[in-house]
C-alpha cells in the first residue's frame, strides 16, 4: 500500500503530463467547434483584416470528426465460449446510458486523440456498477514500464466550485484529493500563499475512509486510443486538418475582401488634379483650400473631375472563380488525407449506382474498422472491469477474449442488405446471427426470436413449408452413363 507522499508524488507526475497533453486537445477541441484563428495570412492583410474575419470559420474539421463516429455503435458483448450476446453487460450497458455517452467518448477520441473508460461499483446497487467515458484532458493512465496494456495507475482531475479535485486510481486502494482553484492573476504579495494553496491535500470524506481499498484488484480506468503508435503518442483525426482548414479560411477571407473592393469593374482618373474644395473662417471668408477625402468618392461611388486633359481608364473584375477553384482542391486534397468521402464534404450528389457509392465510401469504411479494432479492446478490458465490479470472476476471465459486438460499418440499402443476407442464410448461417449483422441489439434478436418461436405455435405447418422454400434447391443430376451395349455399338461402328 502506498502512503500518502508516495501518492502525492505519483498524483503531481501525472497532472504534469496531462498538463503537457492538454495544449492539443484544447486547441483540437476549438478547431471542431468552429474557433478558429486566421493563419498564413501576410503581416499587412493581417493588419487590415484580422479582427474582420476573426469569428468567420468555414468548418470542416467537424464534418471529418463526425463522419467516422456516425457509424460506431456498440450493440453488444460476447464471452469467450458463448455463443449469444451477454445480457447483463447490456443492460449496464443501457442503465448507465453508454448507448449515447459511448458516441461522446468516441467522439472525445477522434478529436483529443484518446479517450477513457472508469468503471466503479455502487455500494447502494452491488448488482449495477458505474460506468462513465471520460474526457482526455480531465483524465490519464500511467502503464508498466515496457507495457502498453498492463495499468499501474490512473488520475482523474477536474474543476467544480472553487475547487480543484484529483483521484489517484491504484490497484491496491484509491486516494481523493483537493485544493482551492488557482487565481490566475496573482499579485506579489500572494505569491507565498499560492505557493501554499496549490497543494494537494486528501479529501475529507466523512464515513468514507481516504484511502478506500480497491475490491476490483486492477485499475478501474481504461484508455481508448486513435491511432496508436508502438512509441509515440497516439493521433487525432484533427491534427492532420487543422492546416488545410487554416488554409481554406485564408482564401475564403481573401476571396471576400476582394469580391468587395475588387469584383465591379474599378475606374480610375488620368491627368486630372485631385479635386479642392474651399476653406472657410467663421465669417465665411476663403481662406485657403484643402483636396476632397478621396475615402467618401469610394463610398459614395462618385466622383467631380474637372481639368481638360481628364481622362478615364478602367480595371476589369475580379475573377472570383479562381478563389472558389483553390477551395475546391483544398476541400479535395482534405478528403484524400482523411479517408472522408467528397460527398461528405463538396456537397454534391451525381447520380451513382449502389456499387459506386460503396466503393466512394471505402475509405471511411476502413478508417471505421480501424477504430473498431483499438476501441474494441479497451471496450472488452471495461466489460471485464464491469465482471469484476460484480464480483464475478468466471465472467470477466471468460470476457478477456471475448469480442465486443458492433453495429455494420458500411452504408447499404435495406434491400442489398436484405438480399446479401439472404444469401447466407441459404448457404446456413443462422438467424440470430444474420440478425446481429442486420444491426439489431442482441435484446431485439431476442424479441425477434420469441415473435418468430410465437408464429411457429400459431401456424407451424406454414412456416416450416416457407422456410422449405426459401432453402430448397433442385439437387444436380448426375450424367447418363453409356451402357455396355451402347458402348459396343459405338465401336462396331468405328470398325466399319
Amino acid at each position: 500500500m502506498a502512503t500518502e507522499a508516495q501518492a502525492l508524488q505519483l498524483v503531481a507526475l501525472l497532472e504534469n503530463e496531462l498538463i503537457r497533453r492538454r495544449g492539443d486537445i484544447d486547441r483540437h477541441n476549438a478547431y471542431y467547434r468552429g474557433k478558429h484563428p486566421l493563419r498564413f495570412a501576410s503581416t499587412e492583410f493581417a493588419k487590415f483584416h484580422g479582427d474582420r474575419y476573426r469569428e468567420f470559420s468555414d468548418n470542416w474539421v467537424q464534418v471529418v470528426a463526425d463522419s467516422p463516429v456516425e457509424r460506431l455503435t456498440v450493440t453488444g458483448f460476447l464471452a469467450d465460449g458463448e455463443t449469444s450476446a451477454d445480457k447483463d453487460l447490456w443492460r449496464v450497458w443501457q442503465v448507465n446510458g453508454l448507448d449515447a455517452d459511448s458516441q461522446l467518448g468516441f467522439l472525445g477520441a477522434v478529436t483529443g486523440a484518446r479517450c477513457f473508460v472508469l468503471v466503479w461499483g455502487d455500494p447502494d446497487d452491488p448488482d449495477m456498477p458505474c460506468v462513465t467515458f471520460e474526457d482526455a484532458s480531465q483524465c490519464i493512465v500511467a502503464y508498466e514500464p515496457g507495457s502498453r496494456r498492463l495499468r499501474r495507475a490512473a488520475l482523474k482531475r477536474w474543476q467544480d466550485g472553487n475547487q480543484d479535485y484529483a483521484t489517484l486510481y491504484l490497484k491496491t486502494e484509491v486516494w481523493k484529493f483537493c485544493r482551492p482553484l488557482q487565481q490566475q492573476d496573482k499579485s506579489p504579495q500572494m505569491a507565498d500563499v499560492d505557493e501554499e494553496l496549490k497543494r494537494w491535500t486528501p479529501r475529507e470524506m466523512g464515513d468514507e475512509p481516504n484511502p478506500q481499498p480497491n475490491p476490483m484488484g486492477v485499475v478501474p480506468m481504461v484508455e481508448l486510443p486513435n491511432k496508436p503508435m508502438l512509441v509515440e503518442d497516439p493521433i487525432s483525426d484533427v491534427a492532420g486538418v487543422v492546416a488545410m482548414q487554416d488554409a481554406i479560411n485564408l482564401l475564403w477571407a481573401q476571396m471576400f475582401t476582394a469580391s468587395d473592393y475588387a469584383s465591379f469593374p474599378q475606374r480610375v482618373v488620368l491627368g486630372a488634379e485631385r479635386p479642392m474644395l474651399p476653406k472657410l473662417n467663421s465669417a465665411g471668408e476663403v481662406v485657403g483650400k484643402q483636396p476632397v477625402d478621396l475615402d467618401k468618392f469610394q463610398i459614395d461611388r462618385v466622383a467631380w473631375i474637372t481639368g481638360k486633359d481628364a481622362r478615364i481608364a478602367e480595371w476589369q473584375a475580379a475573377n472570383l472563380a479562381a478563389y472558389t477553384g483553390m477551395i475546391e482542391v483544398a476541400v479535395g486534397h482534405l478528403a484524400a488525407q482523411t479517408r472522408t468521402p467528397q460527398h461528405y464534404l463538396i456537397g454534391k450528389m451525381a447520380n451513382l449506382a449502389e456499387g459506386a457509392l460503396l466503393a466512394a465510401e471505402t475509405g471511411l469504411v476502413k478508417r471505421v474498422d480501424e477504430k473498431t479494432l483499438w476501441y474494441g479492446q479497451g471496450l472488452r478490458e471495461m466489460a471485464r472491469l464491469i465482471a469484476l465490479a460484480k464480483g464475478d470472476d468466471r465472467k470477466a476471465e471468460a470476457l478477456r477474449s471475448g469480442r465486443v459486438l458492433w453495429a455494420e460499418t458500411e452504408s447499404r440499402s435495406h434491400a442489398q442488405l436484405a438480399d446479401a443476407l439472404l444469401k447466407l442464410k441459404q448457404l446456413g448461417f443462422p438467424f440470430e446471427w444474420l440478425a446481429l449483422r442486420y444491426g439489431l441489439t442482441p435484446t431485439e434478436v431476442s424479441e425477434v426470436v420469441a415473435l418468430r418461436e410465437r408464429e411457429m405455435e400459431m401456424d407451424p405447418v406454414s412456416e416450416i413449408t416457407r422456410q422449405l422454400t426459401q432453402t430448397a434447391a433442385p439437387a444436380p443430376q448426375p450424367a447418363a452413363e453409356p451402357d455396355d451395349a451402347d458402348e459396343d455399338e459405338t465401336d462396331a461402328g468405328a470398325a466399319a
